[in-house]
């Protein structure tokens, strides 16, 4: 029966995760030579000790994620904290938070770019007006003004941090919200009762009730951020000179543009280690806290080892500060002044409120922390709907207005011209429908796939169980980097590339692993009693999955196709590599094209990005709720 289950994911990832993963291994003992392959052992693994360009990606690499995921925590915890005590408009405000995770990275990147042009943009424009640009100037976080975000070698990587950091705090806001609602309400009325303050509370019910929502979110987040490609490309194409590009940057040069496929996978290959330590450190965390009896020799060995994991995190801190300051001395300067600020803050107000309570004024403090809460609130939905806002306005003016800079925040007169001028100057509705094709067809072998494949690994009991479940988090956590190269040489070899099937083919590499990693849980979560009583009743094991349980998965279901679909719907690495022609591109790679050289349609990119964005908002919208019980009983508990 298990057999049966897990049949047609074992194929799957067997054929497109695990031959490809191997490929990439022999392809990287190997240099190109014309049309032949030559054997070359290691020499391209020590080519590497000496590659300055590889050297640089690495490091950008490292110095793109910690940043990341220190922002992304710091401003994740605070939006979660701040909806988390919102009594009315908490799933409005959620369901807006969401809105830069949900929208394609393509709009994003574009949008960004528009708002952080030196000249037309408008946050440089913003900062004059209220004379925060010349202020920055003397604060020496920026050399002139006006400032070229992404231009200048010392502001293109805290730009690009900053982007990614607004794409990534939706999905940690929503993990930690999660988190928050599981911790037992008994914890804080105790801690009240014995006097704790609000920082006591914070750092001693609150973080350690999010110790594993928060582990698991960095890691996963890191993996994600540290093998990012698309949002970078799409923002710098890795400049100015090579400031911004990552190691899958120098892996795509190297095996695509260069067409050295056995350099290309040498590059990503050596970065495996280091991904691997992440997926292993969280498989071990997962291990421990699925409530799994250990052996009593490992108990004790925990217990020994408490002082130790209780300074690990101090050590780890250490550590990584120590490197960034040395890889990014300018950057870490920069990141200081704001998150010092961002502390500072939320200190002084924390200090306040606690003061007039500690004075019994009750209402006051009230009053203080309901206006400090919204002021934060407002604060962050700016900087959350502010670009989304601007292509909203965009979309709608004239050429004229966009060129002049003329009625920024408000078209006037309203049109629809860019929309008429993206029809005709381009097959948009051909990307559309290519998208629309792809990914409907990727989440429809992802749900099935994925629910038999779930349901074996939460309910049968088969030996070799735990191997598949770690195989699967493998896989989820596999980046594309890794990936992409021998996928390519496979597609060549049949044939497929320039293909809407080489992305039907590819896409269940990174959707069905994490939609069935969700399922694991989600049907976990299902008493297994109904089960067990349709079995009595005479249904066999596949009338129960069903007729019992998939009736009641079907939020984990929905969280499952929100996501793979739009994973799908918002992949460029892939479609960028795969696809060349016009007529079979997605709307990623269509509307990267759109720009020709230094000519940038921004009209018309805004109305692109409002039609890709539509439909993806809309289901999120009217799936949210199912989309956080998905999370909360899957992705979250683990």
């Amino acid at each position: 029966m298990a057999a049966l289950f897990l049949t047609p994911m074992a194929v799957l990832v067997g054929g497109l995760v695990l031959v490809p993963i191997a490929r990439s291994i022999v392809t990287s003992t190997t240099e190109r030579h014309g049309q032949e392959s030559v054997f070359v052992g290691l020499d391209n693994y020590l080519h590497l000790v000496g590659d300055d360009q590889f050297h640089t990606g690495v490091v950008n690499s490292f110095v793109f994620t910690a940043y990341a995921e220190i922002f992304k925590v710091v401003l994740g915890l605070a939006a979660a904290l701040l909806l988390h005590h919102r009594r009315r408009g908490r799933a409005v405000l959620a369901g807006l938070l969401l809105v830069p995770w949900v929208v394609p990275t393509v709009v994003t990147a574009f949008s960004w770019r528009a708002l952080l042009d030196p000249i037309f943009g408008s946050v440089n424009n913003l900062l004059t007006a209220t004379g925060i640009g010349p202020l920055l100037v003397d604060l020496h976080l920026v050399d002139s003004w006006p400032a070229g975000w992404l231009s200048d070698p010392s502001l293109a990587m805290p730009s690009v941090i900053m982007v990614n950091v607004w794409k990534g705090v939706p999905f940690f806001t929503v993990c930690f919200l999660a988190g928050l609602k599981a911790i037992p309400a008994d914890l804080y009325e105790a801690a009240t009762i014995d006097g704790a303050s609000a920082w006591q509370r914070f750092a001693n019910v609150t973080l350690p009730g999010l110790r594993h929502v928060i582990t698991v979110t960095v890691t996963l987040s890191s993996i994600w951020t540290f093998n990012n490609f698309d949002l970078v490309w799409l923002l710098t194409q890795g400049g100015p000179g090579d400031v911004t590009a990552p190691y899958v940057l120098v892996a795509y040069s190297k095996a695509i543009l260069q067409l050295q496929y056995g350099a290309g996978a040498a590059v990503t290959l050596v970065m495996l280690p280091v991904i691997g330590g992440l997926v292993f450190f969280l498989v071990r965390l997962l291990r421990q806290d699925s409530g799994a009896k250990l052996p009593r020799a490992r108990r004790t060995a925990l217990r020994l080892g408490t002082r130790a994991r209780k300074a690990l995190p101090w050590v780890i801190t250490a550590v990584v500060t120590g490197l960034l300051i040395w890889a990014s001395p300018e950057i870490f300067w920069k990141a200081a002044v704001v998150l010092g600020v961002i502390l500072l803050i939320a200190a002084a107000v924390g200090r306040v409120v606690s003061t007039l309570q500690s004075r019994g004024g009750r209402r006051a403090s009230s009053a203080v922390s309901g206006f400090g809460s919204w002021v934060a609130l407002a604060g962050l939905l700016f900087f959350v709907l502010g670009p989304l806002y601007w292509i909203g306005v965009t979309a709608f003016k004239s050429e004229g207005q966009v060129v002049m800079r003329t009625d920024d925040l408000w078209p006037t007169p309203w049109t629809t011209e860019q929309f008429t001028g993206l029809f005709a100057n381009q097959p948009f509705g051909r990307w559309y429908l290519n998208t629309l094709l792809v990914s409907a067809a990727s989440t429809a072998v992802a749900l099935v796939c994925a629910a038999l494949a779930g349901y074996a690994l939460a309910r049968l009991r088969f030996r070799g169980a735990q191997g598949f479940t770690v195989t699967v988090l493998l896989t989820y956590v596999m980046p594309g980097a890794l990936l992409f190269i021998p996928l390519y040489q496979m597609l060549i070899g049949v044939r497929l590339t320039d293909s809407l099937w080489s992305l039907v083919v590819t896409y269940p590499t990174f959707t069905l692993p994490f939609a069935t990693w969700l399922l694991v849980g989600y049907f976990s979560s299902i008493p297994v009693e109904l089960e067990e009583a349709a079995l009595v009743d005479g249904c066999t094991r596949l009338q129960a999955f069903g007729r019992v349980v998939l009736p009641l998965a079907k939020p984990g279901l929905l969280a499952v196709a929100l996501f793979t679909l739009t994973n799908a719907w918002n992949e460029f690495l892939f479609a960028f590599v795969f696809i060349t022609k016009d007529e079979y591109k997605t709307l990623p790679v269509g509307m990267q094209s759109m720009i020709a050289g230094d000519v940038v349609p921004q009209g018309q990119l805004a109305a692109a990005s409002l039609l890709v964005s539509i439909p993806v908002v809309i289901m999120y919208a009217l799936g949210q709720r199912f989309l956080t019980e998905g999370l909360t009983a899957g992705a979250v508990k683990g």
